[in-house]
C-alpha cells in the first residue's frame, strides 16, 4: 500500500540556502536542496526510505527572523509541511555587528514566536524543530559578539520551550566537536558563522539524531 509521501521543509538563512538554485522549487532535487546540512540529511532520509519523503529547502542568505515573517506564507504555509525545521538567529546578531541594523533580542523573540504561533495555527498537524543558532569564535565571530549572541540563543530555547517544538543543540555539538575531534574553530566554520562541509556534516548528524527521536 503507497502512503502520502510526508512533506518536510528546511527553513532559514544562508546556513540552510548554501547555495541552493532558486530555479529549482520542485522537491527532492539536488540543486533545490543547496550543498549544506539540510543536503546532507536530506540524502540520508531519501536514500533509506524511498517514496516516503517530499523535501523542500527554502532557506535564503541573509535573512533575519523577520525577513522569513514577510515570506512565510508563500514559503512555509503554502507547501504545508508536515514538518517544518527552522535555524534562524545569526544574521539578526550579525547585522547589529556590521550595519548598526539592530534587532533587539525582545523584538527577535516575538517575531520568532509569531512564525511558530502562525505555523501552529495554520497547520495544527506540523511537528516543528527548531535548531539552536551558533556561531565558532574566528573570523567575524569576535569577542564582542557576547554575552548578546548568548543572550539570543536563550531566547530561541525559551520560545521554542513555549511550543513544545524539538531542539537540536547545534551550539553544543559545535562545542563538543571542538573539545573532542577539532580545536580549530575555522576547521568546522571557516569564519565563525558559515560551516564547512565538515561542519554540515556534523550538524546533519546532529538533525537527524533529533528528527529520527519521533
Amino acid at each position: 500500500m503507497t502512503h502520502p509521501a510526508h512533506t518536510l521543509l528546511f527553513q532559514g538563512d544562508s546556513i540552510t540556502d548554501c547555495g541552493r538554485r532558486r530555479a529549482h522549487t520542485g522537491p527532492n532535487y539536488a540543486e533545490a536542496l543547496g550543498c549544506g546540512y539540510a543536503s546532507h540529511a536530506a540524502a540520508a532520509l531519501l536514500q533509506n526510505h524511498p517514496d516516503t519523503y517530499t523535501i523542500y529547502n527554502r532557506g535564503v542568505s541573509g535573512d533575519r527572523v523577520r525577513d522569513l515573517l514577510a515570506r512565510w506564507q508563500t514559503d512555509c504555509l503554502d507547501l504545508q509541511p508536515d514538518t517544518l525545521s527552522l535555524l534562524v538567529g545569526v544574521n539578526d546578531m550579525w547585522r547589529t555587528k556590521d550595519q548598526g541594523d539592530d534587532s533587539p533580542p525582545q523584538l527577535y523573540a516575538e517575531h520568532l514566536r509569531q512564525l511558530l504561533d502562525q505555523t501552529r495555527s495554520a497547520l495544527p498537524g506540523c511537528r516543528l524543530i527548531v535548531c539552536e543558532p551558533f556561531v565558532t569564535r574566528t573570523g567575524v565571530v569576535t569577542d564582542d559578539w557576547f554575552p548578546a549572541f548568548d543572550e539570543r540563543r536563550a531566547l530561541t530555547r525559551s520560545v521554542a520551550n513555549e511550543f513544545d517544538t524539538d531542539w537540536v543543540p547545534f551550539q553544543s555539538v559545535f562545542n563538543q566537536a571542538l573539545a573532542d575531534q577539532h580545536p580549530d574553530p575555522a576547521y568546522w566554520a571557516h569564519d565563525g558563522v558559515h560551516p564547512t562541509p565538515a561542519g554540515h556534516q556534523l550538524m546533519a548528524h546532529a538533525w537527524l539524531d533529533i528528527f529520527r527521536q519521533h
